[in-house]
């Protein structure tokens, strides 16, 4: 994901911003900073003042001079609300090793702590070098760093950066570093004490992701590891604060803006002593907002309300930009498309409508809600000059220049914007929920919790009276809403934070500190998953595959199929396949006038073996034109995805050499390629197998009995002429919504999930039509085995399933001896589908 520079030409306020001629360079220092220098208020001044100011000529970072610019953003934060907590921040970081802090969305928090934190780092009391601030969205990660690093004037990627999965800004001599939280779990892998940061920042808890919550748990036990090196903040919205008070206890300080215990800086009190408090001046802004409820009309879809809503508030011609919360990226896209429809129509004399788009899936498109209008409209002004508009369309004219902010829970508590006066509120989120029992997720549309309407409402930020439209009942809120959103700990699949933990020797779970414990059924499934595909040894620790399969960053099953795929000579395609299968989705959405169009140029990339072996052809075509973005353009294909494929499996690769894993050549098309292909998956993935039970593409899930159809674009429908649909699949992914589809579908043979994990297949697999076919599969192969007891049986492994491809015959059982014959047959029996995983242990081994 890459970033856009910041915008010179933004609009910033600038009274008496202008740097001071320099008095006191000599003395520079950090401690200088740490003094109380950086708070003097420039009005109120004299000659002190002056010889401060200079000071802040030379920035310590870099050694360069200061910008005009970063005096005028300085005298910017110093007006948020969060600036009075940083004397008492320092303090406390000075004697506690761990420190809670709260404030409200829009206070300043994720950008100003950081900064102070790294001032703390680099003073001559501590010294203990790098700061990391841990984000639970890769975007607000990257957008934070952009802010963060125009604010300290210095440049983003060497100083300041961002790391995120698939996209890497830092050096080695990064001050500060933003970080998603997972990668900062996973980089406890190999430093569990992470000894390279003297101070943590984790931001956002009270987006409760599973790898904030964990890394809260641990990194409080490394705290007490690290008592004198070592500083972690902890950064959350008030609804938190009192949970986490009582959950750290009470030798961790909590700061609050209204906390007694707080004194504000000298300048901040010099302010309130003319104008009343920056703070409460702040407070009385936001404090006028009024909360309307208002139930749409019976048979309105939520997006056509807000849409109406949104219209409707821009006839009335009043100043100030709106923010519309919606259920999903999708409803997102459906709005924007509506209100662009919707507002041809409406007069030029209204004014124009800037539709901005915000969630994650658009990566560093996100920081487009920061590009200044011509004129804001928190100004009231009118004018009468046509200025660049953004990437939404709208209408021109002289009235008001309005800006629609099209989200999700993104930005409940990130990318606070200035001049929104209008909040619309569906109160919906779609959440994507992992079931244990039937290993599948399902797409829930619920409402939100309590605390989300009340961050989505503190979105308001407009020197004018503030409105949020509630789409929903009052009687909703306050009956039918929880307290507090579920944590995702609770709601997702545990399998790969399961082999993150192992990977750290925490064997048992409960040595793992949970601010809400994950179900002992989530738990129990995530061990079972992993046992099954050989990740744990005999006593439940990580076996030579598990501490391989944990150096991978891909979903447990993927890595092990990657894993499979050294023995299987089809290394090459498997990378494809995983990157491919890790980035989005690379099918760009047609319009409904277009889908034919769509599957006519899908059709020559598709591969009569599966969707898993078009997705190679896609990559391959997609490298063989250059990645050119038109060519993606012209045959419906998201670019952006593919080239994030590109880059994933580039990691990939490097990672397996680094291993030193055995990386076979390019082998896409050669005799039985396919088949070993589908081999290494079955490895992976044998859990994700259906049969069609009719024949008509009725396929029923052999793990928890659903019955699903195929993908509209899988290349067993889209083919001309279609062909039979296949009697057994492998798929990658399935979840239960609207359509019920098996996505990224192959067809495999039975004989292979026989030969490939027959213990799961015979044994632990639940009863059904699916396993009655396996089990009279299994009994025909043995009773050829016997037949074939005094044939020699030298042939190797692939010239006899090339023979059984060519003649459609059963293969013989010197293919399951294969497998099953590297350890002894008990140990076998003792953990289904272990047998293939000792065969890839013994070959990686002897690499």
């Amino acid at each position: 994901m890459s970033l856009p520079p910041a915008n010179p030409s933004a609009p910033f306020p600038s009274p008496g911003s202008q740097p001071r001629p320099a008095t006191a360079l000599d003395s520079l220092s950090i401690s200088s900073l740490l003094s109380g220098d950086l708070e003097d208020d420039e009005d109120g001044g004299g000659g002190e003042e002056e010889e401060g100011l200079g000071d802040l000529e030379v920035n310590p970072y870099d050694g360069l001079p200061f910008s005009s610019r970063y005096y005028a953003l300085l005298e910017e934060r110093r007006q948020l609300p969060i600036w009075r907590l940083k004397n008492s921040l320092l303090e406390h970081l000075e004697s506690h090793s761990m420190v809670l802090l709260t404030a409200p969305s829009g206070a300043g928090k994720s950008t100003q702590v950081p900064q102070w934190c790294v001032e703390y780092a680099l003073s001559h009391e501590f010294s203990q070098g790098l700061v990391c601030c841990s984000q639970p969205y890769a975007v607000t990660a990257g957008s934070l760093a952009l802010h963060v690093a125009d604010e300290m004037d210095l440049s983003l990627g060497l100083e300041v950066g961002y790391r995120v999965p698939h996209d890497d800004s830092c050096t080695p001599d990064t001050l500060l570093r933003f970080v998603h939280d997972s990668l900062l779990l996973e980089e406890m892998m190999s430093d569990p004490l992470l000894r390279q940061y003297g101070v943590l920042v984790l931001d956002e808890l009270q987006e409760r992701t599973v790898a904030t919550d964990v890394l809260l748990g641990l990194l409080c036990d490394v705290c007490r590891q690290r008592p004198d090196n070592l500083r972690v903040v902890l950064l959350t919205h008030p609804t938190l604060a009192p949970r986490l008070a009582a959950f750290l206890g009470p030798t961790v300080p909590l700061l609050t803006l209204d906390s007694l215990s707080t004194d504000p800086p000298a300048s901040v009190q010099e302010e309130e002593e003319v104008d009343g408090g920056v703070e409460g001046k702040k407070a009385r802004e936001l404090g006028q907002v009024e909360t309307v409820y208002r139930e749409p009309p019976s048979g309105r879809e939520p997006v056509a309300a807000a849409c109406h809503m949104v219209l409707d508030l821009h006839r009335r011609g009043e100043d100030g930009d709106v923010m519309v919360f919606l259920a999903s990226a999708q409803e997102i896209e459906e709005c924007l498309s509506l209100l662009e429809k919707e507002s041809v129509a409406l007069s030029p004399q209204l004014g124009p409508l800037r539709m901005l788009p915000l969630h994650a899936g658009l990566g560093g498109g996100t920081q487009r809600v920061y590009e200044p209008q011509p004129q804001a409209s928190l100004l009231g002004e009118t004018e009468s000059s046509e200025g660049p508009e953004g990437a939404a369309l709208g209408v021109g004219g002289l009235g008001v220049k309005r800006r629609v902010i099209l989200t999700d829970t993104l930005a409940e508590a990130s990318f606070s914007l200035p001049g929104i006066r209008y909040v619309i509120d569906t109160g919906l989120q779609l959440k994507t929920v992992y079931n244990p029992q039937i290993r599948a997720n399902s797409q829930v549309l619920r409402p939100i919790s309590k605390h989300q309407a009340d961050m989505r409402t503190q979105r308001v930020n407009s020197h004018l009276p503030g409105l949020c439209l509630r789409l929903y009942t009052k009687s909703l809120y306050e009956e039918g809403m929880a307290e507090a959103h579920c944590p995702g700990v609770v709601e997702e699949n545990l399998s790969h934070l399961v082999l993150l933990l192992k990977r750290l020797d925490i064997a048992d779970m409960g040595q793992c500190k949970f601010l809400d414990r994950p179900a002992p059924e989530a738990l129990m499934q995530a061990l079972e998953d992993l046992d099954y595909l050989a990740a744990l040894d005999d006593d439940g620790n990580l076996s030579e595959v598990g501490i391989i399969m944990s150096e991978l960053p891909l979903e447990p099953p993927l890595a092990k199929a990657l894993i499979a795929a050294c023995e299987y000579d089809c290394v090459d395609e498997l990378l494809t396949i995983a990157a491919m299968l890790t980035a989005p989705p690379c099918f760009a959405t047609p319009a409904p006038n277009k889908e034919e169009a769509a599957v006519t140029h899908l059709r020559p990339l598709l591969h009569k073996e599966g969707d898993h072996m078009t997705l190679i052809n896609i990559y391959k075509a997609f490298m063989e034109h250059n990645q050119d973005e038109a060519w993606c353009t012209t045959n419906f294909l998201n670019p952006a995805a593919l080239r994030l494929a590109v880059v994933i499996r580039a990691e990939l690769l490097e990672v397996m050499q680094r291993i030193e894993l055995p990386v076979s050549p390019p082998a896409f098309g050669c005799h039985d390629n396919s088949t070993n292909i589908k081999r290494a998956l079955i490895s992976g993935f044998f859990l994700k197998v259906a049969h069609d039970v009719d024949g008509s593409g009725n396929y029923l899930l052999l793990t928890h009995r659903h019955v699903a159809h195929l993908h509209p674009l899988s290349s067993y429908l889209c083919r001309q002429p279609r062909p039979n649909p296949p009697t057994w699949v492998l798929y990658h992914d399935f979840t239960i919504s609207r359509d019920n589809c098996i996505r990224t579908a192959s067809k495999v043979h039975p004989h292979m999930l026989v030969e490939l994990a027959p213990q799961y297949y015979l044994g632990n697999l639940p009863s059904s039509e699916g396993k009655d076919l396996l089990m009279e599969l299994r009994q025909s192969v043995d009773s050829q085995a016997s037949d074939l007891d005094g044939v020699s049986g030298d042939r190797s492994k692939t010239s006899g399933d090339g023979e059984a491809e060519r003649t459609g015959e059963t293969p013989d059982q010197n293919g399951t001896e294969m497998c099953v014959v590297q350890r002894p047959i008990t140990e076998v029996d003792s953990r289904p589908g272990d047998s293939q995983g000792s065969l890839c242990s013994l070959t990686i081994h002897q690499h």
